[in-house]
């Protein structure tokens, strides 16, 4: 994943980057291998809060609880967990709570588990049709200033944002036998 064709660039460590900046404190998230080094990094910065929750609509209501006692918050997920969100997704939408979430999309280029694919394509649909403003990322280049307006975007309208990771940027999964 080369920015410029010369230099890699760590898109992961640029949300952090984002994330310090806006005065993120608070990242919910299911474990996923696509925000993994980013989580990690939220991990071992002492002023962030990493909670780990079993399912994915669970943090929309902790980021809203955040929220309400002065607390910032983003949710990381997968595509496949967006579909668990849908009832929960009301919340910050009727509450004019800042909602901010990052995707990693899974069920489009170069996947290889037919089950994620119905999702992965049904995922920015769901998204808007529930009010949120979709953005979607396919080079490492965007990242950072994409997730930067996102979180400008509903932190000063209280409005809900998220942004699709694409599987092209995060890169294909595969699946080796014995792993």
């Amino acid at each position: 994943m080369a920015g410029d064709g010369a230099s890699p660039v760590d898109w992961r460590g640029a949300i952090f980057d984002v994330f310090k900046a806006h005065d993120i404190n608070l990242v919910a998230h299911v474990p996923d291998g696509g925000h993994a080094p980013l989580i990690q990094a939220c991990e071992a910065d002492n002023a962030m809060r990493c909670v780990t929750l079993t399912t994915e609509e669970e943090g929309i209501g902790l980021i809203s609880g955040a929220w309400a006692g002065g607390i910032k918050g983003v949710l990381l997920m997968q595509s496949s967990g967006v579909g668990n969100c849908v009832n929960a997704l009301a919340l910050p939408a009727l509450c004019r709570v800042p909602f901010v979430t990052l995707v990693t999309m899974r069920g489009e280029y170069g996947e290889f588990i037919p089950w994620q694919v119905p999702m992965g394509q049904a995922t920015p649909k769901v998204l808007e049709t529930m009010g949120v403003k979709v953005s979607r990322v396919d080079r490492a280049n965007d990242v950072a200033p994409t997730v930067d307006a996102a979180i400008k975007m509903s932190f000063q309208t209280r409005t809900s944002s998220a942004v699709l990771l694409s599987q092209k940027l995060i890169g294909a999964k595969t699946f080796v036998e014995g792993q």
